[in-house]
C-alpha cells in the first residue's frame, strides 16, 4: 500500500476555540486515530507545538546557521500530521475527510515518493 501524509494546517492569529471545543476535538481525534489503527491504515501521527517554537537549521555561505521561528513566513503553519497507508488517493481522501471533521482544521493529503527499486 502507498503511504500518504495528511497534514493539518493551523492559521496563526485565528480565534482559539473554547476549552470545551478543544476537548471535543481531542476526543474526536483520539477516536479517529483508533479507527485508523483498527483498520490497519495507521503508520504514525503527531501534533506540533506552535510555529514560533521552531528552529531552522541551514547552511548559508558554507556556514551552519540556526534561526528562531518557522522556516516559512506565512500565517498558515503545520499544526500536526498523520502518516497513513491507503490503497490509492481516493481512499486517502476518504480518511482525510474524517480527519478534517475530527480536528476541525484543513487537512492536506500528499503521497510519499515511491522508493527506488533495489
Amino acid at each position: 500500500m502507498k503511504q500518504y501524509l495528511m497534514s493539518v494546517h493551523m492559521v496563526e492569529g485565528a480565534q482559539v476555540p473554547s476549552p470545551e471545543v478543544i476537548g471535543q476535538m481531542y476526543a474526536d481525534v483520539d477516536e479517529f486515530n483508533a479507527k485508523l489503527q483498527a483498520e490497519g491504515a495507521w503508520v504514525f501521527a503527531g501534533g506540533l507545538h506552535p510555529a514560533d517554537t521552531a528552529t531552522v537549521v541551514r547552511i548559508q555561505d558554507g556556514e551552519l546557521l540556526t534561526t528562531d521561528g518557522p522556516f516559512a513566513e506565512t500565517k498558515e503553519q503545520l499544526g500536526g500530521f498523520w502518516v497513513i497507508k491507503a490503497p490509492d488517493l481516493d481512499a486517502a481522501l476518504t480518511w482525510a475527510a474524517d480527519a478534517t471533521r475530527a480536528c476541525q482544521a484543513p487537512v492536506e493529503v500528499r503521497p510519499f515518493q515511491d522508493e527506488a527499486a533495489d
